[in-house]
């Protein structure tokens, strides 16, 4: 084993290229040991006489400790951070030189000739690498330590100063704080700062001054929702949230560029502290103007839209130029040529309208509106006062068309149980405004190739697998529902209809599975956090034509069933190969059904009948063709304002209906059932059955880049009427890296089964995870992460009763997994490696369940991209 750098610098002892590491390993272990022996017993041996570390530093609010109080965020000294009460990062600075490259050339000249012969020996260009290495490795040191934490009286002076304006700006204005120094051994101190608060001031009352007409009967009509309020405590945010509210007020009730300047609060506080109670004044004074080099004090007044004019240009023509105008619903839309859209796409979504007063959240509206529609690039909207009469506005909006058509592509690589390796492409058309009314028109194509040795033959090529999908979608900007429901609801919000058609086919893949989809599906969101689906018609067919090959995909479940065949006697010797194995698939399924209707010497209470029955029963369900025909309903709820919000939470609900209209109509076409009591359409049981799922995230910031992230889920899908099982393609499953990641993806449960089958899914789950995030260095950050989940069938076509849910004592085997996780900022993306440890194993009889495989070699690895929730 050995080095792969040119050269290895640890302590200015110089280790060759490519040193055997069994004969430097040991001095290398010695020599780093007693280095940082010794930096942990000198943390200050390299301080000046004069310098002091700050070892410890406490916080008291009125004779009470804190710890995790807000306040000492803004302290501006601070203690060295500590693992297991070891200053580890400050032992690794302590390790570095800051002046490596001028302690190194003096290094050099040292002795004389010392430059000489290392130059003749490994050439100059060398002897610079060394110096570049020694320079950088000291640097790392540097970069990842962390710096001795000095008391400095300015400092501390300071933190002083700032927890009394804190505690001012929360209404104690008689805070006080004092800081405590005690010197300790060894060049240390520690530091207490003592903070009392006294008696908080109160809001006495509330006056206010306002120069405008129409902003004090704007004023006067809400005044009710202030955020100050007589007797209450006076606070500086308090004071911030009635600005910010006043003027969104004002903004929205046809004041146009009203000032954030022009608001002023005077709180008299009496200058001796004896009496608590502050009056408040608010000021609302005129905009100010500049006219050439004056400012000219202009009252404000509210404003009217006078006309609403929208210009639609091509992105090469001069806004300038255009030759047709069209009125509707009270707007004027100009265009160079015929406009292109249908006049009544683009009005419906401009909320300024003729007449309305001036309103900043109708401009904002209308934003949305042209995003959201996809046919033009960002819109600019302008206001302009109107000639004739100063108390109107006039509104433009211009747009510019996007192409009609582009273009997208795609690549992958994969590797799956099924395929060593696979390749697949894929591109996607998009066409705008087709039918004139702003609709998008999406056609896809993807197409994969990959190679298996399970299924190749000798003679066979590399790529012996094979799959082709093809997806049709048309996107509305409106409702394409009934004009009652048009007004009953969807009038009044922007509501979205997509309709999808798609179709893939496999070729020696898994069953060789051809699907079906169709969609037809409202969307829109009611607010800025909130988003509604309804699928009217969901649409899934499912054809397995290689259901023979099972056992071939399923190896794990062949395996089982192989085994018990060679512990059975009688057993007719057609059903195996020259090697004494079951012949797949006649020697499989004979073999099956001949336990299963007695003709062999198992009975039915024997325990290996049970598991040929699960081993039925699961086939049964994989390799049963599927058709779904049901509507589902969506809700989500989403407070996070944007990406870098990491104090939000998020709600999920979701339910669906499956089979319902199909099972009345083939029971009104008086359809016979089937010998399992099951009515069929092309020899095809349609499903039916009932899905519910709530989900629910917690994202709490508690520090810079420091998160605690908390999920729970919880999922259920009930069989009914025309079925007793769930289609695998709506199934859950349990683990991987977004969810338990001490299993792998589908290796957890159902409940406490020993998970022999290569995809473990079920019809009933719960999962919970919390996980705490926080920053290593620079664009590296790490996590410590709790999971908890399983899998289980719930009123399902399964008969081992390990895998059921059947009370609440079950929820013993929801299975727990621990682990850390390393994850790199990429900005677009974050690159995730978690490793899991399997804490609580409810496969594992119960004296084994907890800590038994707390070990490396049994951690599973998950990589991912982006955080798992």
């Amino acid at each position: 084993m050995y080095f792969n750098s040119e050269l290895v610098i640890i302590n200015d002892v110089f280790l060759p290229k490519r040193c055997v590491l069994n004969q430097a390993n040991s001095k290398i272990v010695i020599i780093n040991f007693i280095s940082i022996l010794l930096a942990s017993c000198s943390v200050t041996k390299q301080l000046n006489q004069e310098e002091r570390l700050i070892s410890k530093q406490t916080y008291e609010l009125n004779g009470k400790k804190i710890k995790q109080d807000p306040i000492t965020i803004l302290s501006k000294t601070s203690v060295n951070k500590k693992i297991l009460g070891i200053p580890i990062k400050l032992m690794i600075y302590n390790l570095s030189n800051s002046n490596a490259e001028k302690d190194f050339e003096k290094w050099l000249n040292k002795k004389e000739n010392r430059r000489l012969r290392l130059e003749k020996l490994i050439s100059p260009k060398q002897v610079y690498q060394i110096k570049k290495y020694k320079v950088g490795f000291n640097s790392w040191l540097r970069e990842i330590g962390e710096p001795p934490s000095l008391y400095d009286s300015k400092k501390v002076g300071l933190t002083n100063q700032l927890f009394k304006q804190y505690y001012d700006n929360l209404g104690y204005f008689n805070s006080k704080s004092v800081a405590t120094l005690t010197e300790l051994k060894n060049k240390k101190v520690s530091i207490k700062h003592a903070i009392t608060t006294g008696e908080r001031f109160i809001i006495d009352s509330i006056s206010y001054k306002i120069t405008s007409k129409d902003i004090d009967s704007i004023y006067e009509s809400h005044k009710k929702k202030s955020f100050l309020k007589k007797g209450e405590s006076f606070e500086v945010e308090k004071l911030n949230q009635e600005r910010e509210r006043l003027i969104n007020l004002f903004s929205n009730n046809g004041i146009y560029n009203f000032q954030q300047r022009s608001i002023r609060f005077k709180a008299f506080k009496d200058s001796t502290g004896k009496d608590k109670k502050i009056p408040i004044l608010l000021e609302i004074k005129n905009s100010k103007i500049r006219n050439e080099d004056i400012l000219v004090d202009v009252p404000y007044v509210t404003k009217e839209i006078k006309s609403v004019s929208v210009f639609v240009n091509n992105p090469e023509q001069n806004f300038g130029i255009y030759t047709d105008s069209i009125n509707v619903n009270g707007l004027k839309i100009f265009s160079l040529g015929k406009l292109k859209y249908n006049p009544k796409v683009i009005s419906d979504g401009i909320e300024i309208r003729k007449n309305n007063l001036y309103r900043l959240d109708d401009r904002k509206k209308t934003y949305n509106f042209f995003n959201a529609l996809q046919m033009f690039k960002y819109p600019s909207i302008l206001y302009k006062e109107n000639t004739s009469d100063s108390t109107k506005l006039d509104a433009e909006i211009y747009l510019i068309p996007k192409e009609k058509f582009s273009l997208g592509l795609d690549f992958d690589l994969s590797h799956s149980n099924i395929q060593d390796i696979g390749v697949s492409v894929g591109s996607s058309i998009i066409s705008r405004n087709i039918f004139k009314g702003a609709e998008v028109l999406e056609f896809g194509v993807k197409g994969s190739i990959g190679s298996s040795r399970d299924v190749a033959e000798e003679k066979s090529s590399f790529f012996n697998l094979f799959e082709v999908g093809l997806d049709l979608g048309l996107r509305f900007p409106r409702p394409i529902a009934p004009r009652f429901l048009k007004r009953l609801y969807f009038d009044k919000f922007y509501v979205k209809t997509r309709m999808s058609i798609g179709v893939s086919v496999q070729e020696n893949i898994g069953l060789d599975r051809q699907t079906f989809t169709g969609n037809f599906e409202y969307y829109w969101r009611p607010n800025t956090t909130k988003s509604i689906n309804i699928k009217l018609v969901d649409i899934e067919y499912v054809d397995n034509r290689a259901t023979n090959n099972y056992f071939n995909v399923y190896r794990n479940s062949y395996e089982r069933l192989n085994n018990i065949s060679k512990t059975i006697y009688g057993i007719d010797t057609s059903y195996f190969n020259s090697n004494g194995n079951l012949l797949i698939p006649y020697g499989t399924d004979n073999f099956i059904d001949d336990v299963l209707t007695l003709n062999t010497n198992i009975k039915l209470e024997n325990e290996i009948y049970s598991d040929i029955l699960n081993i039925n029963e699961r086939k049964n369900r994989l390799t049963a063709n599927n058709f779904i025909v049901g509507s589902s309903f969506s809700y989500l709820k989403n407070n996070q304002e944007s990406i870098l919000d990491e104090n939000f939470s998020q709600f999920k609900f979701k339910s669906e209906l499956v089979g319902n209209l199909l099972a009345l109509g083939m029971k009104l076409g008086k359809i016979i059932p089937n010998k399992n009591g099951f009515r069929e359409i092309f020899n095809l049981a349609p499903s039916q059955y009932f899905k519910s799922e709530v989900g629910y995230i917690k994202h709490l910031s508690v520090g810079f880049k420091r998160v605690f992230a908390f999920r729970t889920f919880i999922g259920v899908a009930i069989p009914f009427g025309n079925s007793n099982f769930i289609p695998f393609t709506r199934s859950y499953y349990a683990g991987g890296s977004n969810d338990n990641r001490a299993w792998q993806a589908y290796k957890l449960g159902p409940g406490s089964s020993n998970k022999f089958n290569e995809f473990n899914e079920a019809n009933f789950k719960i999962a919970f995870n919390i996980e705490y995030r926080y920053p290593i260095i620079r664009r590296l950050n790490g996590a410590f992460f709790i999971d908890s989940g399983n899998i289980w069938n719930l009123k399902n076509n399964v008969s081992d009763r390990k895998q059921v849910f059947n009370s609440l004592r079950d929820l013993s085997e929801l299975a727990i997994g621990t682990g850390f996780g390393l994850r790199y900022d990429f900005d677009y993306f974050i690159f995730r490696l978690d490793t899991g440890f399997k804490t609580y194993d409810p496969s594992l009889i119960k004296a084994d369940r907890w800590f038994s495989q707390l070990n490396l070699k049994k951690a599973v690895f998950n990589v991912g991209i982006n955080f798992p929730f």
